[in-house]
């Protein structure tokens, strides 16, 4: 299967399914897009790359922490310090059993990491060699389903939040790394209008997938 065949191919199942597309300007890629999942008001907005010089598709879906749960995420790092390192493992170790690639985002002290967190990304490739309908919505099904076990512990653990997505100082550091040596600043995608379950935010950085 060559790139355009599978360009084409994403493109047909997803108008076959009903779910929104929405493309989006990247010279690394042959194709990127974003969509929601499950299809409707309350999908999750994932990301559909095709990199160029590779032979694969990457599926990936980023989400925020609410600045509420971020700010209980703190209070807890405070004061029961062995209770926010058990959660954060847990938290780990859940994300591995998923099967699926992942990432999460920790708040910065200046060269450590201890918390809160911030955001995570969950991803899976598919090599064209391997792409079928099955195969590329069951991954979408099961980033969905480790994202939302995510929101679900935090949202059991740390409240709904406030509404308001939090900082993410990883984004931060890249940007203030890019504006420093002169490179040129990379544009956010443009999101699809969406209600992300539980006061989590929708954004996602394509950099991770190229």
């Amino acid at each position: 299967m060559e790139a355009q065949d599978a360009m084409d191919t994403i493109r047909n199942w997803l108008s076959e399914e009903k779910m929104e597309m929405r493309v989006q300007e990247d010279a690394r890629a042959h194709l990127h897009l974003l969509t929601k999942y499950p299809s409707g008001q309350n999908g999750h907005v994932f990301a559909i790359i095709l990199p160029k010089g590779r032979d694969l598709v990457a599926i990936s879906s980023m989400t925020r922490v609410d600045a509420g749960q971020q700010d209980a995420m703190k209070e807890m790092m405070d004061e029961e310090k062995d209770q926010w390192k058990a959660w954060v493992h847990d938290c780990r170790t859940n994300l591995i059993h998923t099967g699926v690639d992942w990432v999460i985002h920790l708040g910065h002290d200046g060269k450590k990491k201890p918390g809160p967190l911030q955001a995570f990304n969950v991803s899976e490739p598919i090599w064209y060699d391997g792409l079928t309908k099955n195969e590329f919505m069951q991954a979408m099904r099961r980033l969905w389903l480790a994202k939302i076990s995510v929101i679900h512990e935090i949202k059991y653990t740390f409240g709904r939040g406030i509404g308001k997505n939090g900082p993410v100082d990883d984004w931060k550091q890249r940007a203030n790394a890019s504006s420093s040596t002169g490179g040129p600043s990379q544009e956010k995608p443009k999101k699809i209008e969406m209600d992300e379950t539980m006061s989590f935010g929708s954004d996602f950085d394509p950099s991770e997938w190229l």
